[in-house]
């Protein structure tokens, strides 16, 4: 997965609060595994006006002026601001992917469910907890002035704003060592395939009838 570090990106507003992985990605897109491709049906129910399939072509579904993801001044967001509890529900782990595929590298919000939050590490996106002050105080300050930037330092840290302010956040270190070098699980594992090729090794050698 990729590497994350340094991100400035565009900020867009989710002022939802509970939204569960049924609203991030609906049950029918769930019949693929491919990881990828699931970024057109994000928040699929409230971004368009009718109902969507897999394998339908997007681009000439109606889609809802009033959700946020749709309005023009969010075009090509990279950072999610929502409220709290995001990611309840199922633990699917299609809502990441569908995150991942729209665009977004990084969501704010004032709470996580666990599953969703450990999901998103794994897939090389970045959940950072603000408390609700915070994160009211950012809303204001997305909706108040287009174009509304954040840097996000995650080897310090911090999100930054463009008056100068810095909230810090807290990271589990193994999940940012996992994203400061874009290592997933197979990423993981590969870092000592030195010692799993030893290990086949004497394996065969002491129980040659196995690989026979």
């Amino acid at each position: 997965m990729n590497k994350f570090t340094v991100l400035d990106g565009l900020v867009a507003p989710l002022d939802r609060a509970n939204v569960d992985t049924d609203a991030i990605i609906p049950k029918q897109f769930l019949k693929s595994i491919k990881r990828t491709g699931f970024g057109p049906n994000l928040f699929d129910e409230w971004r368009y006006l009718d109902h969507g399939e897999p394998g339908r072509d997007n681009s000439r579904r109606p889609l809802n002026p009033d959700f946020v993801l749709n309005q023009p001044r969010y075009q090509g967001a990279q950072i999610l601001l929502t409220r709290e509890n995001f990611g309840c529900g199922s633990s699917r782990e299609h809502a990441p992917w569908a995150i991942d595929g729209y665009g977004f590298r990084a969501i704010i919000a004032v709470s996580f469910a666990d599953i969703f939050s450990n999901n998103c590490s794994k897939n090389g996106l970045l959940p950072i907890v603000l408390d609700a002050i915070s994160v009211e105080g950012l809303f204001q300050a997305v909706l108040a002035n287009p174009g509304y930037h954040l840097k996000i330092d995650l080897m310090q840290q911090q999100v930054l704003t463009p008056d100068g302010k810095v909230f810090k956040f807290e990271v589990d270190a193994f999940r940012k060592n996992c994203l400061l070098n874009g290592l997933d699980d197979i990423g993981l594992t590969l870092q000592h395939v030195n010692e799993i090729k030893v290990f086949e090794q004497a394996r065969k050698a002491q129980q040659p009838w196995l690989f026979t």
